[in-house]
Order: structure tokens, then C-alpha cells, then sequence
């Protein structure tokens, strides 16, 4: 058997968006695999609930996302970056067998796509300037037409880029499409045709065909723009046929606000009015034909370190519930909610004890959130019918499968084994739960451990779960007295979690099967276990969490295989803070790699699309305690590093922006330590999650080779040493020859 390798990132298949079919018989979900070193494609598939195999529905030409089923079943919406530009288009397929048609030619790419209650509508939102609007080209733009970024750049707003791109006066604005008069116009324009079933149980070839159509004929004259100005109209969603709702931040600076508003636009009147607001970090809205609108609230004050709720707005009553309110956990990171179709329950994710998991609860509040389904498994997505949940989940023996469950949870079947080929000839381990006690000062203020009663000891100890991962060939008593070295891995966040599956399933195997025993926890600050844990690194991200970590370190450290004298660490985002915090104020670790972290807070604060989260969790500014600021951020404590630490950053991080890693690597520069700094192009802060297939591989050999030259287990160069392309495949870093600035 093999183990995991980092070059596997290109056989790996990650599936997501899972749609149900109406009548609850099908399941449509999207593959996404590496087509080469530089480039993804994603392509939708459909699964029968009974059991027979997957069907590819799309042709591999392109990025396909978010299949949407009509309301009857016969056609499949979709999203493609297929055809003669990279913008995302609408398509629509019979689901019968056929072509897809292309139905919008825009200019701003599609988001937020989903059909009317009637079936004859499209809602969808994009991104476009003034002079979109003013041009018609939101309605239907020339495939040749190229957007030519300001220059100079002048820009006006607080928040004017986030993931890889700058705003350059593009703001979302929402549209509904004329699915039938869009089909009519669509004459001659680029299609393609689906990969069905030929009825003897083949799938039939996929292919182009020629032809040429305008961009009006296309789509213009079949949408309709609802919304106007320069402001972000978001998440847009249907109640009835006529009603639409959708949110926008208010304030006299909405990009400091936390505010949403919540419109009703009324189709039949053409009349729009706001009905309540929320305020947090919006991520999604959900309602029901007759008028219940689900949303997320935040308390505004010091919101990054609340928990999230859903609250449901009745329009009809004006009367407003928090179903979510007797549970503590939050909805938030990765988490998301959905109303069953009978309007009457909702059900949501939220992190749960090292688990993302599935609950429901009745609109109204009338009882309790219950949990459904998910322990010890990742539920990454879900969508609810009239008697089933589809899902797709991750273990700890793979990265990702499409299964459905029962409304209840009772029953659960797989339906698919995306990667069962691959799988079959790689070792996989399974994590080892890892539970260790820290001391808890926040639970009982500043009081000195051992100053307190004896009868305290549960009250000042907190309960931190990890887990250990051993190398695939480990067997203790098969050669009693053998060590390995020992890789920490630290989450980012702050407040979110890990799991035994998910986005670093790849990463943990690929670490244990090159020999390090991997170790990771969800210290104070993570989410999962409350809103009493995740508060508990108030103003102090570094020492409690270091603490924590720590703690499991010396836990784990206690195993006779571990060798405690080789601990290396590792972390990404807030974990690449951490990694830098611990390096400048403990020697434990032997090696570093900090990741496209926050080192510097008040750089942070000034350049990230995310300032209040330094504004909520610290509840300041650089303004009121510049010296606090530094003395929380990890460069201030440079001077004390002498750990070889590599920085790793992607130039178009907007999240966690390049200035404070180079101020971090130039530090450490200056203080004679082992460094070197590795820049991603055309990347952000989502590398390692859905980065080039060429740099997520460079990333994980580049980890892998760092800690092997402060390894005493591995007869290996210390990287500054060595040739630059020792112990990278031909596929890390693309094949090219490396420069000085690697």
C-alpha cells in the first residue's frame, strides 16, 4: 500500500453542492478534480437515491457550479466558465438528456443562482460598474470585452478588495432572467452538449457545437436588473412567484457597518421596501412562500467574539424568533441553513466536539434545535427534501463522498466513492482522540491555580480534544522503541475548528506518510464547544492559545514513539500568527513553517478586508493602544526567535495581505535566523484549499522538506543548504527553475 503524497492533489476528486432532485429521487452535485498543474475543472454529476452508480451530466470543459433543479425536475440550471470567455454564464440542460444552452452572456459572472417557485425564472446576482449599467453590458456584453483595471487606481471606500481582487467600482447587484425568452433568443450561440446515458447503459460522447450568436440575442432583452446605485445588493432569494428578498449594509460607512438591511421586492408592483435589519457577518438568507425569512444575527458589540444565530422574520405578523437561541454553538464558518419544503423547519451545520454536524428546528421556535446527524464526520454541505437530507461529507478514510439521510437521521446510505480507485491503493490512518486538561484563568479571573479550594479543580481546568496521527507503517509492538518525529498543527480562525476530515485530510496523511507523527487540537478560541471556550482569548490570541498547545504537546509527548526532542510546528491564517508567536516566545519546536499568517496587528488592521475582527477581539484600535497592538503581535518578539522558520504568503492575499510576512521574514533576517520566504503568484488566501494544483503540492513538499533538515530521523540537507529542487516532485513549483526571491 501507498501512503498519501502531495502530488496526489491531482487524482484526489473533491465533491460539493449537493442538490436534491423535487421529487427526491436524484442528487445533483458537483466533481471538482485538477485538470493539470495550473488549471481545475469541475464538472456535475447526478446520483440516484437508490443506489446505481453516478452519471456525469457536463461536459469536462470548463468550471460548472452551483446545478440548480427546476421545480419540476425536467431541467438542470447550472453555472459554467465553458465557452468563449472565463465569466461565469447560466446554462440550462434537460435532465432528460440533451444539450446545455447558454442563456446569459454577462459581463459580471454569476452568483447566487436559484429558480423561481414557478419554474419560468432565474435569479442571480454579479458584479458589475457604472458603466455596466450604463452600457447595458450587465444585460449582455461582447465576448471579446475585457475589463481594463483603473489607472491609477483611485478608490474611496474602507473595504476596496477581498479574496484576489481589488473592487475597481464593481459593486452586486441582483437580476431575475427570462429562462423561456432567453431559451428563444438563444439561437446559434455556443453550446454544449451533456454526457448522458445513450439507453445501453453508456454514457454518450460530449461536444461543442459551431455556431455564433450576439450577446443580445443571448440573454438582454430576458433580464430584468432590480436594484440601482452604488451600493452590494446580496443574497437574493425567492419567497412566492412575485416576492424577492435580498440585503445590503446601511450606515454612513457601510464598509465600517455591520448593519444589513433586509429588502422585499415586490414583482407584481414592482415596489421594494426593507422590512428589519440584522447585523454580523451575513452569509446567507432563506424564505418561505408565505413570507418567513431566515437570517443570521450577530450582536453587534464586539461581534467576532459572539456566537451566530438564525432569527426568522414573519411578514405577515412583523413578529421576529432566534430558533438557534437555546443552543450553544454558533452558525458560522463554513456553516450554513436551509428551510425544509414545506416552510415549516429549518435545518443548519454548526462545529460541534471536533464534528461539523446537522441539526433542525422549527421556524417558530416551539421546540428546541434537536441534532440529527453527524458525529464524527465533516458535513461540508447539505440540501433538504420532503423526505430526505443529501449531504456531502468527510472522514477520517476519505476526503469526501455524497450520502443521504433520512429527515430524522435514522437511516443513512452512500451514494457515491469518488475517490474508491484511488483509495483502494493508499494506506490511510485513522487519528487517534486526544483529550488533555489546561489551566483555565478566565474561569476564575486572575486568582493564581494554587491559590484556589481544592473543591475548584473542575472549574479551573478546561477540557481540550485533539487528536494524533501516526505515520501508516507505525506498530508499536511490532518495533517496540522506535520514535518519529512529531509535526503541530495549528488551526486558523481564530474561532473556528478542526475535525478528523475536511480541507487537511490530505495534508495530515501526506505529513504521517513521510514519517511525523501529526498532532492537532482545538484549543481556548475555537468553536464547537461554546461560546464560553471560544471568548476565553479575549485581547490574547497568543498565550492562551500557546497554552493550549502546549499542553497537548507535552500530552502527546508522553507516547514512547513520540521523540520529544523533534517537534516542529506549523500553522495557516491565524495559525500562521500562532506559529510565530510560538517561535518568538518558546524554544520547544526544532523547525516553523508560519503560513499566509498576521504578524504584525496594526498592518493587519490596515490593509485586511477583515478589520473587525482585530476590532472585536481585542476591542481596540491601533489608534487607541498602538503599544498593546505590538506587544500582542508576533514581530515585536523577533529578537527572541532562533527557530529556522519558513514564511510562506500568497501575493493576492486580501485577507491576510503580504506586508506583515514581510515585515515578519525581513525581522527574522535581520536577527540571523534560518529563513526563507515563499511567495504564491495569482493566489489567495484560499491556497491550500483550492490554490493551483501545482502550488497546493509545492506547499505541503516545501513543509515536508523544511522539517527534514532539522530532523535527526532523516538524512536530509537542511533546505537553504541544498539544491533548490532537491526533494520537490517536477510538478511543485511548476516545473520552473527557482529565483532569488524563493
Amino acid at each position: 500500500m501507498n501512503g498519501i503524497r502531495a502530488v496526489d492533489a491531482l487524482e484526489i476528486v473533491h465533491p460539493d453542492d449537493p442538490q436534491l432532485s423535487p421529487d427526491g429521487e436524484r442528487v445533483a452535485f458537483v466533481e471538482r478534480t485538477a485538470e493539470d498543474a495550473s488549471t481545475t475543472t469541475a464538472t456535475i454529476h447526478v446520483v440516484p437515491v437508490g443506489g446505481d452508480e453516478a452519471t456525469q451530466f457536463t461536459a469536462a470543459n470548463g468550471v460548472d457550479s452551483q446545478p440548480r433543479w427546476s421545480p419540476d425536475g425536467d431541467r438542470l440550471a447550472f453555472t459554467s466558465t465553458r465557452g468563449e470567455d472565463d465569466r461565469e454564464q447560466i446554462w440550462v440542460l434537460p435532465t432528460d438528456g440533451g444539450e446545455a444552452r447558454r442563456v446569459t452572456a454577462v459581463v459580471g459572472g454569476v452568483d447566487d443562482l436559484e429558480w423561481s417557485p414557478d419554474g419560468t425564472r432565474l435569479l442571480f446576482s454579479q458584479r458589475v460598474t457604472a458603466a455596466d449599467r450604463e452600457t447595458g453590458r450587465d444585460h449582455a456584453v461582447d465576448p471579446d470585452y475585457e475589463f481594463e483595471p483603473p489607472d491609477p487606481r483611485v478608490i474611496d471606500r474602507m473595504i476596496y478588495r477581498a479574496d484576489t481582487e481589488y473592487a475597481d467600482g464593481r459593486r452586486r447587484h441582483v437580476y431575475v432572467l427570462d429562462v423561456e425568452r432567453a431559451l428563444e433568443a438563444e439561437v446559434g450561440s455556443t453550446g454544449a452538449r451533456a454526457v448522458h446515458d445513450d439507453g445501453d447503459g453508456n454514457d454518450a460522447d460530449s461536444g461543442e457545437r459551431d455556431g455564433r450568436g450576439s450577446a443580445g440575442e443571448i440573454s438582454g432583452s430576458s433580464i430584468t436588473r432590480l436594484t440601482e446605485g452604488d451600493a452590494d445588493y446580496v443574497l437574493p432569494t425567492w419567497g412566492d412567484d412575485r416576492t424577492i428578498y435580498y440585503a445590503s449594509k446601511v450606515g454612513d460607512r457601510p464598509d465600517d457597518s455591520l448593519t444589513y438591511e433586509l429588502v422585499e421586492h415586490d414583482g407584481e408592483r414592482d415596489e421594494t421596501a426593507a422590512f428589519t435589519e440584522t447585523t454580523g457577518w451575513l452569509s446567507g438568507l432563506e424564505a418561505t412562500a408565505d413570507g418567513r425569512v431566515a437570517f443570521e444575527y450577530t450582536p453587534e458589540e464586539r461581534a467576532s467574539m459572539r456566537q451566530t444565530e438564525i432569527r426568522v422574520h414573519d411578514r405577515e405578523t412583523g413578529a421576529e424568533t432566534t430558533p438557534t437561541e437555546p443552543l450553544d454553538r454558533t452558525i458560522g464558518h463554513r456553516c450554513r441553513f436551509e428551510w425544509t419544503p414545506d416552510g415549516e423547519t429549518l435545518y443548519f451545520t454548526t462545529p460541534d466536539t471536533g464534528s461539523r454536524v446537522l441539526w433542525s428546528v422549527p421556524g417558530d421556535a416551539s421546540e428546541e434545535p434537536t441534532r440529527i446527524y453527524g458525529e464524527g464526520v465533516t458535513v461540508e454541505d447539505f440540501s433538504v427534501g420532503r423526505d430526505a437530507v443529501a449531504v456531502v461529507q468527510s472522514e477520517w478514510d476519505h476526503p469526501g463522498d455524497v450520502f443521504v439521510t433520512t429527515r430524522r437521521g435514522a437511516e443513512t446510505h452512500r451514494l457515491t466513492r469518488v475517490n474508491g480507485d484511488y483509495l483502494d491503493g493508499r494506506a490511510v490512518r485513522r487519528p487517534e482522540e486526544v483529550w488533555f486538561d489546561v489551566a483555565d484563568e478566565s474561569a476564575d479571573g486572575e486568582r493564581a491555580l494554587d491559590e484556589r479550594d481544592e473543591t475548584d479543580d473542575e472549574a479551573d481546568t478546561r477540557r481540550i480534544q485533539g487528536w494524533l496521527l501516526t505515520p501508516p507503517a507505525f506498530d508499536a509492538d511490532a518495533s517496540p522503541g522506535e520514535t518519529y518525529p512529531l509535526v503541530v498543527e495549528i488551526h486558523g480562525g481564530p474561532h473556528a475548528q478542526w475535525t478528523t476530515a475536511g480541507t487537511m485530510w490530505h495534508e495530515f496523511q501526506t505529513l504521517a506518510a513521510r514519517g511525523y507523527v501529526v498532532f492537532w487540537c482545538n484549543p481556548r478560541g475555537s468553536t464547537g464547544y461554546g461560546e464560553e471556550h471560544a471568548t476565553a482569548i479575549d485581547r490574547d490570541w497568543g498565550e492562551v492559545t500557546l497554552t493550549d498547545v502546549l499542553a497537548g504537546v507535552e500530552t502527546v509527548c508522553e507516547r514512547e514513539y513520540v521523540d520529544d526532542s523533534e517537534v516542529f510546528v506549523t500553522g495557516g491564517s491565524f495559525g500562521g500568527f500562532m506559529t510565530a508567536w510560538a517561535v518568538g516566545h518558546t524554544d520547544r519546536f526544532r523547525a516553523a513553517v508560519a503560513q499566509r499568517g498576521v504578524y504584525d496587528l496594526t498592518g493587519f488592521y490596515g490593509s485586511t478586508d477583515a478589520f473587525q475582527l482585530l476590532e472585536g477581539d481585542f476591542d481596540t484600535t491601533p489608534w487607541e493602544e498602538p503599544d498593546f497592538l505590538w506587544e500582542q503581535s508576533p514581530v515585536s518578539s523577533v529578537p527572541d526567535v532562533e527557530t529556522p522558520t519558513l514564511v510562506m504568503h500568497s501575493d493576492r492575499d486580501y485577507r491576510t495581505p503580504a506586508n506583515t510576512a514581510e515585515l515578519f521574514y525581513l525581522g527574522l533576517q535581520k536577527h540571523g535566523v534560518d529563513t526563507r520566504l515563499v511567495r504564491y503568484p495569482r493566489e489567495g488566501h484560499e491556497l491550500s484549499r483550492s490554490g493551483e494544483p501545482a502550488h497546493v503540492v509545492d506547499r505541503i513538499e516545501r513543509i515536508v522538506r523544511w522539517f527534514d533538515g532539522y530532523s535527526d530521523h532523516r538524512e536530509a540537507t537542511p533546505a537553504l543548504e541544498c539544491d533548490r529542487r532537491d526533494g520537490l516532485s517536477e510538478l511543485s513549483g511548476g516545473g520552473s527553475s527557482e529565483g532569488d526571491s524563493v
